[in-house]
């Protein structure tokens, strides 16, 4: 196996091992499979097995299990673990038997919702059910908008949508906010900071919109979050924070996993006086083609576009210089046209292109197939952030590779030469202060706008929600009449 090759290489070659400062081993690990929800479709289970999924890994089952007896759940697994089947199995129980239920897909990023569109649209043609399920995204032809808002059943979007696109027209999604049963919330470790503020706030709008709609039919059953996560320092708390209901946590992995090899490497210095080291991009260079060369399928994470673009040209060049020949290397960041960011993942998936500069556009689980090696050049800033791109690597159940180069700066060098503190460490915790008032206050315009608030009505568990909106009026901001402010 070229990469066995070349780890064995990496072990004996004295020139790199002064540069390594860290080789931490990371065993493989067997499968934990359990049965079937016995409440769960018969039909399910059929139409997986036609796909070769004949049993669930224990914690997509536990998952299953717990939503389906009516609990909020939260599933906390690493990169490629199988989150995506874990709320795919309630959601689809759901609608197919209730034709009037409805389930909405919350994704950071506009590429991932692609991703799992084809996954749904796959296991929902092996049901041969008839199940809608669109994109509704700033890419989506306004052609198309209209279709999707009356006819699909499972909308898949990112939160920026929902706050622009979707409740402020919420009168024309009568039917399918009547129905909602189900709300997806994936990756949400990234909904963290004024961010993660911004996005708990429009959540909140959003329950405001569905029980308006629902209130109106009491025998609807309750809309539940299902809601999957990297690993964080406080899943369960932030999870909670972020939809205000408490949930059921599955955080025991039961996916399969390779041996991987997780490498840190220390450029050399190249004036001792000033403290100045060679390149991590001239480094990373210098591993990619080693890699690529072998027909290791590699994915490159840079910092920021202009490195990601200045790294991509370094290893053409030195591919190049080796005389080596049809290696496909691309690059991938935000700023492609949706068409190329959808045409290079399919080259991953399907072994046409052989390597990939990315910012952090690929560090979340789009499913780009089966890469070996992961080299990070720098710190991306967080544990859980570094722990997610190497977990690109390895994502078959083979024998991975995962390098972190550092950069010159304070932060990468204490890291690189301290990894203790990066393996011993549990991932940051997530922060969030939906009730900060420059944040809050915008969206309370947003729900005002969308729905009168009546005298006494909180904003989701804030409790001065009167007292801001007596503010906005003297501002002018909101109009008051009798009970009620709009």
């Amino acid at each position: 196996m070229p990469l066995a090759r070349i780890l064995a290489r990496f072990q004996t070659d004295p020139s790199l091992r002064t540069r390594i400062t860290a080789w931490e081993r990371i065993p493989a690990r067997e499968a934990e499979i359990a049965a079937w929800p016995e409440t769960l479709d018969p039909r399910l289970p059929l139409a997986l097995a036609a796909r070769g999924i004949r049993q669930p890994y224990s914690h997509q089952a536990r998952a299953a299990e717990l939503a389906l007896a009516g609990q909020h759940v939260l599933v906390v697994t690493p990169t490629a673990s199988g989150k995506t089947l874990a709320y795919n199995l309630p959601v689809l129980h759901w609608l197919l038997n209730d034709p009037d239920a409805r389930a909405l897909y919350l994704f950071p990023t506009k590429a991932l919702a692609q991703d799992q569109l084809q996954t749904l649209q796959e296991l929902i043609d092996a049901l041969h059910a008839d199940i809608s399920v669109a994109v509704y995204d700033g890419d989506t032809p306004k052609a198309h908008r209209k279709r999707i808002r009356e006819q699909a059943r499972i909308v898949l979007t990112n939160p920026d949508m929902l706050h622009t696109g979707i409740l402020p027209h919420h009168t024309a999604w009568m039917a399918f906010f009547r129905g909602l049963r189900a709300v997806v919330i994936d990756e949400i470790h990234t909904y963290r900071g004024v961010f993660g503020s911004h996005v708990a706030n429009v959540l909140r709008r959003l329950k405001r919109v569905a029980s308006f709609y629902q209130d109106a039919t009491p025998a609807q059953a309750p809309v539940q979050y299902l809601l999957a996560s990297a690993t964080i320092a406080n899943p369960a708390a932030h999870a909670e924070r972020l939809i205000e209901a408490p949930v059921a946590l599955v955080a025991r992995n039961g996916a399969p996993s390779g041996e991987k090899h997780f490498i840190f490497l220390n450029p050399p210095l190249v004036d001792r006086d000033l403290g100045l080291r060679r390149s991590n991009l001239l480094e990373a260079q210098q591993l990619g083609v080693t890699l690529l060369s072998e027909g290791v399928q590699t994915i490159f994470f840079a910092r920021a576009r202009m490195t990601a673009e200045l790294l991509l040209t370094y290893l053409r060049e030195g591919l190049e210089r080796q005389g080596v020949r049809g290696v496909v290397v691309q690059g991938y960041r935000g700023g492609y046209l949706p068409r190329q960011r959808r045409a290079i993942e399919r080259g991953l998936r399907e072994g046409d292109i052989h390597g990939v500069v990315a910012t952090n556009a690929l560090e979340l689980g789009v499913d780009i197939g089966q890469l070996q090696a992961a080299v990070l050049t720098g710190f991306p800033g967080t544990i859980a952030s570094a722990w997610q791109q190497a977990g690109r690597a390895g994502r078959r159940g083979e024998v991975a590779l995962a390098a972190l180069i550092a950069g010159g700066n304070a932060l990468d060098q204490y890291i690189i030469q301290h990894p203790d503190y990066f393996f011993g460490r549990s991932p940051e915790h997530a922060l969030i202060n939906p009730d900060n008032l420059v944040i809050l206050v915008e969206h309370l315009r947003c729900a005002a706008f969308e729905l009168p608030f009546r005298t006494g009505e909180d904003f989701g568990q804030f409790q001065f929600t009167e007292e801001v909106l007596a503010m906005l009026a003297e501002e002018g901001e909101v109009m008051q009449a009798g009970d009620r402010w709009f």
